[in-house]
């Protein structure tokens, strides 16, 4: 059953001056198999939200696919933008009722959740156990997390503009790259502004190194 597994990874939410970066490796794995080298694991839900995934793919895909319908729903029914709490809160509960549920596989799955609102930016953690937790500076999640956050320790600073905090979120990925069995083939990263979701980064590798 464990070849059925596609886990482990490295995301990153960075909180920068002007707004978010969400970053993630590209790799697949299933145990010690590489089953896929070009996920992408930041997703955008719609022009002012965007998430990552780490834990079981196929859990992952429904509730990203059920999170996107259930923000539409809601606009539609209030004529206005929901606010990045209001969609956090939601994905929380789907992952609380989804990892609750009885299943021969469980559904193992972590988010991490960054928007713009009325508010401003906004940056959520969300456990597999459907846990949230409100983000003021930096998180990771996956495998390759413990690296990851060593990284964020030692190297982030209040106030980072976009261009160091996409730089940080490289050395993270490439960090995890190194010691993280789990972690590689490339880098996604995108920024969540007041100007909405935007791509900043799409990278394949071939050896173990982000430039």
């Amino acid at each position: 059953m464990e070849a059925n597994f596609k886990k482990g990874t490295t995301t990153v939410g960075i909180v920068y001056k002007d707004g978010i970066i969400l970053a993630a490796d590209k790799r697949a794995s299933a145990g010690y198999l590489i089953s896929n080298k070009k996920v992408d694991k930041v997703i955008k839900i719609n022009d002012y939200l965007a998430i990552t995934i780490a834990g079981l793919v196929s859990d992952a895909q429904l509730l990203t696919k059920l999170i996107r319908a259930e923000v539409k729903l809601k606009e539609l029914r209030a004529g206005k933008r929901i606010s990045v709490k209001e969609a956090a809160n939601l994905l929380g509960t789907m992952v609380y009722n989804n990892i609750r549920k009885f299943s021969a596989v469980p559904g193992i799955v972590g988010f991490l959740m960054a928007g713009f609102d009325s508010k401003g930016a906004a940056l959520y953690e969300l456990g597999v156990d459907g846990s949230i937790m409100d983000v003021d500076d930096y998180v990771s999640d996956g495998s390759g997390s413990i690296v990851a956050l060593g990284v964020l320790e030692s190297l982030y600073k209040p106030g980072l503009n976009q261009e160091d905090a996409l730089e940080l979120a490289k050395k993270c990925i490439n960090a995890a790259i190194q010691r993280d069995l789990a972690t590689g083939n490339g880098m996604n990263a995108y920024t969540i502004t007041k100007d909405g979701v935007k791509e900043v980064l799409a990278k394949k590798i071939t050896g173990n190194k982000i430039e």
